[in-house]
């Protein structure tokens, strides 16, 4: 019994940190100014004619192939699809030019087929120092798309490489990428809302 109430109390503590997260995120002014460009900027590619490529390594590879998946498919309701994709999806491709070329540059080698000026890279990293990532922001930079990176609050490299960063004050991995998902929602809802408004009732 001493054992479940240990386990208990752990699992309060561990949601009680992820609240935290999201509470100091709600009184950052620049983390909320930054998710408001961000969306602004994948808004105005959008009704351009352009796409959201998003990147990551491992979980943060997850969140961009999920929130990808909100803009592709749906969100919160019915309407024409986005061109969102996440720049890992191909494993031929992947495993391909990780051989040939190194890992360093399946992102910056993917944005260089298909990245074109006026798109936006949203790139996620909890350290902000992958260097595949790294190098896919900067080779969207020469291409002229807009750069959105989601790191911790160190923001390592991102903090040069991007033009937007939205820092999550957090060391935690686990919880950075956890407010990342939250963040991922929020530009996805701002999108959705803004290119298709509901029809008044």
């Amino acid at each position: 019994m001493h054992h479940n109430t240990t386990i208990f109390m752990r699992v309060q503590d561990i949601i009680k940190d992820s609240i935290q997260v999201k509470s100091k995120m709600l009184y950052d002014n620049e983390l909320m100014m930054n998710i408001q460009l961000a969306a602004i900027s994948c808004i105005k590619s959008f009704k351009q004619g352009g796409k959201v490529l998003l990147c990551g390594n491992g979980g943060s590879a997850a969140d961009a192939q999920h929130i990808a998946a909100e803009l592709s498919g749906r969100f919160y309701y019915d309407r024409q699809p986005l061109y969102a994709e996440a720049l890992h999806v191909n494993s031929s491709y992947l495993t391909a030019v990780a051989n040939d070329y190194g890992f360093d540059r399946v992102y910056s080698r993917m944005i260089r087929a298909i990245g074109r000026k006026n798109d936006v890279l949203i790139a996620l990293s909890t350290s902000g120092n992958s260097q595949n990532v790294i190098n896919a922001i900067n080779n969207a930079r020469k291409l002229g798309m807009i750069t959105v990176g989601l790191s911790g609050e160190d923001g390592g490299k991102m903090n040069e490489a991007c033009e937007i960063l939205i820092k999550v004050p957090s060391k935690d991995t686990a919880r950075i990428q956890e407010a990342h998902i939250l963040i991922g929602h929020i530009i996805c809802e701002l999108i959705e809302t803004e290119l298709f408004p509901k029809n008044p009732e």
